[in-house]
């Protein structure tokens, strides 16, 4: 269930009815005859080998108001990649498959790295940034999605939602962004949002804000959600961060050249799950750990671009204001799963704080005194 609670920084879009798919679809069809629509799916090969993407493939297949659907495949040999074309044939919508690793977009990536301009390191990022040149080129898009491609709750409903806001005609957004419970398995996941990002901007807020940036993050329910649409004409001003700080870094941008009044956040599911990264306690550079690390990064960076100036003493207090905020939200998130009949490990998340969120401050903080 949901609520009519909206704050001052961004619109939040609830879902109040559960109205049927039918309805959505059929507004998304008459829409997009001047709007035309376009889904990217930047994949992993590994995943077409899994459970979760034959199953969006099959939803997706349903939906009739997509002109294009453009894949961004990623660690993929030849071999793969014509398993892929078999694969994605199932889509009876016009679909594009770009080979992140094929000969072609290599010399493209060459060519750009000659200049200055290719993105610095393979990943997500990486593969999304192709796509979006790819959709602007094709000019078969006023709209563009994008969801991951590991989503095991998928369906439709999801994505007509995602695309609602910024497809309307009527609406003046220019930007949606999904969020929804993280709840599966009888537990309650998302931990580098409930354990990281949650009381690092509130720690933010106390030691360097108040700043209309923090406020601005803080507004949005799930920030990291892979799951964003926007309209074309915003895709060219944005540079998209080929890490893990992808989700926060298009919502950096999207602030920087729109208006907040043009961005929204929709509730597109009950429940979602998708693959589960490992907290990696033994190596920073894999797993939750790389992932803390460079989520912080993009959004102290950000900061630091707006005139917030972090010393040595100031970056020591956010890391002890941000742990005991964090271990305090663990009370509150266990009262919340209890009452709900769900479980929540104290001593995992506990753990996730002491030994993976809060190692991320530690690493950016170092670095940052070296520099």
């Amino acid at each position: 269930m949901s609520d009519f609670h909206q704050t001052s920084a961004v619109t939040t879009l609830h879902n109040l009815t559960r109205r049927p798919i039918e309805e959505l679809e059929g507004d998304l069809l008459a829409f997009s005859r001047n709007r035309p629509i376009t889904l990217i799916l930047p994949s992993l090969f590994s995943e077409l080998e899994g459970d979760a993407l034959p199953e969006i493939l099959k939803e997706l297949a349903c939906v009739p108001y997509l002109t294009q659907i453009i894949i961004g495949l990623d660690r993929a040999d030849r071999l793969q990649f014509e398993h892929a074309r078999e694969f994605f044939s199932v889509l009876p919508q016009n679909h594009r498959i770009l080979w992140n690793d094929g000969p072609r977009l290599r010399a493209v990536d060459d060519r750009l790295a000659e200049a200055g301009l290719a993105p610095s390191e393979p990943g997500k990022g990486r593969n999304v940034w192709y796509c979006m040149g790819y959709a602007l080129a094709a000019q078969q898009a006023d709209v563009v999605a994008i969801h991951d491609c590991d989503i095991t709750t998928y369906s439709r409903d999801l994505l007509a939602r995602l695309v609602y806001p910024v497809a309307n005609p009527a609406f003046r957004y220019v930007f949606s962004k999904g969020y929804y419970s993280r709840i599966a398995g009888g537990t309650i996941n998302g931990r580098v949002s409930r354990l990281l990002v949650t009381p690092l901007l509130q720690a933010l807020n106390m030691t360097v804000g108040p700043h209309s940036y923090i406020d601005y993050l803080s507004a949005f329910r799930y920030p990291l959600s892979g799951e964003f649409a926007m309209r074309i004409g915003v895709v060219p001003d944005i540079r998209i961060p080929t890490d893990w700080g992808l989700e926060i870094g298009v919502l950096s941008e999207l602030r920087r050249n729109a208006s907040t009044r043009a961005i929204c956040q929709v509730d597109i599911a009950d429940a979602y799950d998708h693959k589960h990264q490992d907290l990696s306690q033994d190596d920073p550079q894999k797993g939750l750990s790389r992932m803390a690390t460079d989520i912080t990064k993009a959004v102290f960076r950000k900061l630091a671009t707006e005139g917030v100036i972090f010393s040595a003493g100031t970056l020591r207090s956010v890391k002890a204001t941000y742990f005991r905020i964090a271990l305090d939200l663990i009370e509150s998130y266990h009262a919340d799963a209890v009452m709900n009949g769900l479980s929540l490990d104290r001593h995992k998340e506990e753990q996730a704080v002491e030994l993976g969120m809060s190692r991320s401050l530690l690493n950016f903080g170092e670095r940052h005194c070296r520099g």
